[in-house]
């Protein structure tokens, strides 16, 4: 079973997404397991000035060398993935990623290649960016889900569980679902003919797909085949 660790600013916000459908369901039977981390709770404690007195967690600060923003401190990342490793013990086939726009690139082969693991741990990055160092000497390699920028790590971290999920056995009812398997060829369903409206236009299926003749249905999905 393969087990996904988040690290987050927000652990809250996967919840809805990871208790819904097939990834909630794959929980319920221990096919995978997901477990949201408050990065806060591994920050250090800074006693703030009078007249507000008290204490906060710090777990970003300004950039040496000046610029705009705020960046994620080593420390609490560091506490985090350290206290992770230490209940899986030595033992355990684990990888660290960390979100970056400088990342490789994410696609099925990456997914297939994560699946093999016991346990992934995802950092979630937030504001202007991670101390470098997180990159340097923690994450075990950076990825990106595409040429764009998000306000954090966390749809990167929902995107990467739901793609390499779907690779862990029980996930999927059958592994045949796999898009890799069956192609990203065009799909319809009843009725075979809809219609916009009184006098409006017909929209049919394809004849092929209605006549039942296997042979010339994988050939039409062959040509249609947008995934291969």
């Amino acid at each position: 079973m393969v087990t996904f660790h988040i690290l987050s600013i927000f652990p809250d916000a996967f919840r809805s997404y990871f208790d819904a459908s097939i990834l909630g369901k794959a929980q319920a039977k221990k096919a995978i397991r997901i477990a949201a981390y408050a990065l806060g709770d591994f920050a250090e404690k800074k006693k703030l000035a009078p007249p507000a007195g008290g204490w906060r967690r710090t777990l970003d600060d300004s950039p040496y060398g000046g610029g705009h923003g705020m960046v994620l401190r080593v420390e609490p990342i560091f506490r985090a993935i350290e206290s992770i490793k230490k209940l899986l013990g030595k033992k355990a086939k684990t990888r660290v990623i960390l979100f970056s726009t400088r990342g490789k690139k994410f696609d099925s082969a990456a997914a297939r290649r994560l699946a093999k693991y016991d346990n992934i741990i995802l950092i979630c990055g937030r504001y202007e960016g991670v101390d470098e160092r997180v990159a340097e000497h923690i994450a075990d390699e950076e990825i990106s889900i595409g040429d764009f920028v998000l306000s954090g790590g966390e749809l990167p971290a929902m995107v990467v569980v739901d793609a390499v999920a779907r690779h862990a056995p029980g996930v999927l009812g059958k592994q045949e679902s796999l898009e890799e398997i069956q192609g990203s060829y065009p799909v319809y369903t009843k009725p075979d003919v809809f219609k916009t409206g009184k006098g409006g236009k017909a929209w049919k299926v394809p004849d092929v797909l209605l006549l039942g003749n296997h042979k010339k249905i994988a050939e039409w999905r062959n040509r249609h085949n947008g995934g291969r």
